[in-house]
């Protein structure tokens, strides 16, 4: 249960960094960044996790350096494709 809440919570912070790299304006509030960054917190995660091996969310290295950038990548990734969909033309 703890790890599932410190994923959350990492999840949050990788919104909010991914948010302040993305370059431009997205039109979303503070609760649709924080579900954004914690989608891409857990994919991000999971690859990294796949690529360099790991046991998950429950693994101690959750904090380390490389599911970190691949987290904030994922959310990058995600908020890039939020602001395609909800582009206006």
């Amino acid at each position: 249960m703890w790890t599932f809440i410190l994923w959350i919570i990492f999840g949050l912070i990788v919104g909010a960094i991914a948010k302040m790299i993305m370059p431009g304006k997205q039109n979303m509030g503070w609760l649709m960044t924080s579900i954004l960054g914690i989608v891409g917190a857990f994919v991000g995660g999971f690859i990294a996790n796949a690529i360099f091996g790991g046991g998950g969310a429950s693994d101690e290295r959750m904090f380390h350096f490389w599911p970190l950038v691949f987290s904030v990548g994922g959310a990058l990734l995600l908020l890039w494709i939020y602001g395609m969909l909800t582009k206006k033309n």
